[in-house]
Parts: C-alpha cells; structure tokens; sequence
C-alpha cells in the first residue's frame, strides 16, 4: 500500500494511547512472553507497548493509520487530543470504574506518558511506527509470532460492520503465526459486540481455537475481557 493511499487528514485522527502496564493487563501478558517475539501492534496509535517491550527483548513493529504523519505533528496533536478527551471524561465518569486511575487527573498523567514514551520512540526508531489501515495490512503472511489488537474492532460497531470486522480478522490471521489477542470484546454502548459468537464461528472453521478470557483491566464498564485466537 502506497503512502497516497495511507494518508488522511490529521484533523480526523485521534492520536491517544494506552501505556506498557495497561497492555501487559489487557492482554494477560508477562515479561517472559515478550522475549524473543515478534509482535505486531495493530492498530497502535499512541501507545507505549512497542516503546518499552522493545527494551525488554521483544521486536514489536506498531502500525497504525496516523503513521504517516510526521512524529512532531502527532505528539502535538495527542496533547491536544488528551486534553479534549480530559474534559469529556468529567461528564462521563460514571461509565468507568475507577480502580485503576483512580482520577480523572490520574488518568490524563498515563495517557501523557503513553504518548510521550511513543513519540519519543518514533523519533528514535521510525522504522517500527508503519503507516497501515485495516482491513489491508502491508506485512507478509506470517510474519508475527503474536498480533494484539486493542480498542479497535467489536468497539466501533456503530461504524464498522460486520464484513470489516471479518475482512480485518482474516488478515491479521494471515500475518500471524502463533496467536492474535482482541481487548475488549464490548461496544462503546458497554454491550458485548453483537455479531461476536458469528466471528468465532468462522475462527474456529479456519482451524483455529479461540478463548474468551477475563483479564486484570476494567476502565470502560464491561470491558474485562480478551478474545485469544490460536492456530490448532
């Protein structure tokens, strides 16, 4: 895929991300899973999981549509983004259990590392950061021991349908050797997505074993659980 056909307008992106700590809940990892894989983030946007598991012996390349734009511009555009998504949370917080964060305050200080860990890596090492959008991916047919995959598909239900979802899973299942782990499994409505027992239907016809697991994450309410898809 060619960077013409990559590029939107910034002013369209939300560039906000989770840090390290959260994906490592998220997806029921430890450290000693990370070493010596080779891990896809997709879609990353400005999360700090590449940044910090690289350090730790795993090599992760993030891809994400907002990789094409320059890191400078994406790191202003993520402090502007946080803010505004600051004061929204005010309104809102009773859709979010709290454990975690425990404050709006708390809440702004991870989303600003995560984007300060990310823009700083993407300055360091942009090789990592590839510009992508799903349901196209520009990697070769198995080239990661393990894709994660979070706060993107089943969340936007309202806006992708079913066929996206199916398109997006079979090629991040084409790109992956080992297994794919999907974080949450609910909507932005808190309701588990719809068409989710149809998706696993077809996973498992493809010859896959997938599992729905409760994981040690809960900020949106009902959104405790990861699908982990793994080839029989």
């Amino acid at each position: 895929m060619s960077r013409a056909e990559v590029k939107l307008d910034l002013s369209r992106i939300v560039f906000i991300g989770r840090t390290f700590d959260e994906y490592m809940l998220m997806f029921g990892l430890s450290e000693e899973e990370l070493k010596g894989r080779k891990i896809l983030d997709c879609p990353a946007g400005a999360c700090s999981f590449t940044a910090i598991a690289n350090q730790l012996g795993a090599d992760v390349t993030a891809t994400d549509i907002a990789y094409d734009h320059p890191f400078e511009q994406l790191a202003e555009k993520g402090a502007e983004d946080i803010e505004h998504a600051m004061l929204n949370m005010e309104q809102a917080q009773g859709n979010y259990k709290w454990d975690y964060f425990k404050s709006v305050e708390g809440l702004r200080a991870h989303r600003l590392q995560a984007l300060t860990d990310c823009a700083n890596d993407m300055k360091k090492s942009p090789e990592r950061y590839v510009p992508a959008v799903l349901p196209v991916l520009p990697f070769s047919d198995k080239e990661f021991d393990l894709t994660l995959s979070a706060h993107f598909l089943f969340m936007y239900a309202d806006r992708l349908d079913y066929d996206f979802h199916l398109q997006a899973i079979q090629e991040l299942m084409r790109v992956t050797k080992e297994e794919i782990r999907i974080f949450p499994l609910v909507d932005l409505s808190c309701n588990r997505y719809e068409h989710l027992d149809k998706i696993i239907d077809f996973i498992q016809s493809q010859g896959y074993i997938t599992e729905e697991i409760k994981v040690g994450y809960e900020f949106q309410k009902g959104a405790d659980s990861m699908l982990r898809i793994k080839k029989v």
